[in-house]
């Protein structure tokens, strides 16, 4: 039987890193995108311990090329997606709007919005393929905080991308998923609010393991 196949965007660390292994435990063949490959190549150790497989796939994905080559080569390979998770994601550093550096916010746009609108575009078809194509993104509770202005400006662009994208989907096969984990120790936080105990924070594994319950009934619903 075909396994079903993945694509975790920004998979090298966090919860993109501990929804693989959740993937690969229940059989999907993972394509796991990020730019750091020793994160990566952590990644494909882990999921073959747990008797997985995955291709790996290091890129930046504001390279519109590289996501082009991307899509293009899963379509040669497995004609499908059947999960798309998009994870990644630019924390620019806190600072009043007024002194936002223009470079943190163009990062911010290219990562967080473009790439965004450029990966619905490149995978649309390729979930269309599958049974049931199921695109899952994330939102953030650090809407509206001061000092989060470049950061909460390109993320909830990129929510409003993924909200209608999914009231345009909504009489074919394609679902769009957006969750709202809860608070984690990871390396984005740990910028946002250095020095926070992290023993009051959910491990990104934990909350993977919430999360893919919500993402697997989507699937199979």
């Amino acid at each position: 039987m075909e396994k079903s196949v993945a694509l975790v965007i920004g998979a090298s660390r966090g919860l993109g890193f501990f929804l693989s292994i959740e993937l690969a435990k229940s059989d999907y063949h993972v394509i796991c995108v990020a730019r750091t490959v020793g994160g990566l190549e952590a990644l494909d150790d882990e999921i073959k311990e747990v008797g997985g497989t995955a291709t790996l796939a290091p890129l930046d994905i504001t390279d519109k090329k590289a996501i082009e080559n991307l899509c293009h080569n899963i379509f040669l390979r497995w004609k499908k997606i059947d999960v798309l998770i998009l994870s990644a994601i630019y924390a620019a550093p806190l600072t009043p709007v007024e002194h936002i550096d223009q470079k943190d916010l163009q990062k911010s746009i290219e990562t967080n919005l473009t790439s965004t609108q450029v990966i619905i575009s490149m995978t649309q078809p390729l979930l269309k393929f599958a049974k049931k194509g199921l695109a899952v993104f994330f939102s953030d509770h650090h809407y509206k905080q001061k000092f989060f202005g470049a950061y909460d400006a390109t993320k909830n662009a990129q929510i409003s991308l993924a909200l209608n994208w999914k009231k345009e989907n909504s009489n074919n096969s394609i679902e769009v998923l957006v969750l709202e984990p809860e608070a984690m120790a990871t390396a984005s936080r740990a910028r946002f609010h250095p020095g926070e105990e992290k023993d009051l924070l959910k491990s990104p594994e934990k909350e993977a393991q919430r999360l893919f319950q919500i993402i697997n009934q989507a699937s199979v619903s």
